[in-house]
């Protein structure tokens, strides 16, 4: 299995709280890219059930990930953690392609792909 992202420890037990939460513990983790955001490109993550022709399918503590091929070159080294803080806690993803960014770490470009940006 080729590993395209990944997830730290205190990410993956709160991905889990969350699949546990909404009763989706069976479910993938999908990783993905779309257009928008300030930078052109903005992060998603979400539940999936079925695993789609040319996902890149790998293991983290447990979670079974899924980056599809198109997303995978843009994705390829991104750490996602999960940080707890006084104001709360979030996410937080480290894209070494990302040239550019804006929102939080949300919206990024990289030198290769500049996604659709939007005004913030």
């Amino acid at each position: 299995m080729e590993q395209v992202v990944d997830i730290t420890e205190a990410a993956a037990l709160h991905i889990k709280e969350m699949m546990k939460q909404n009763e989706e513990e069976d479910a993938f983790l999908r990783v993905a890219v779309k257009g928008g955001g300030c930078s052109g490109l903005s992060y998603g993550m979400g539940f999936a059930h079925e695993v789609e022709e040319g996902d890149i399918q790998s293991e983290h503590y447990g979670i079974q990930v899924l980056v599809s091929k198109e997303d995978a070159p843009i994705l390829k080294g991104t750490k996602i953690d999960y940080k707890q803080s006084m104001m709360g806690g979030g996410f937080t993803i480290d894209n070494p392609n990302a040239i550019a960014n804006c929102g939080c770490g949300s919206s990024f470009r990289t030198a290769s792909n500049t996604g659709t940006p939007e005004e913030c």
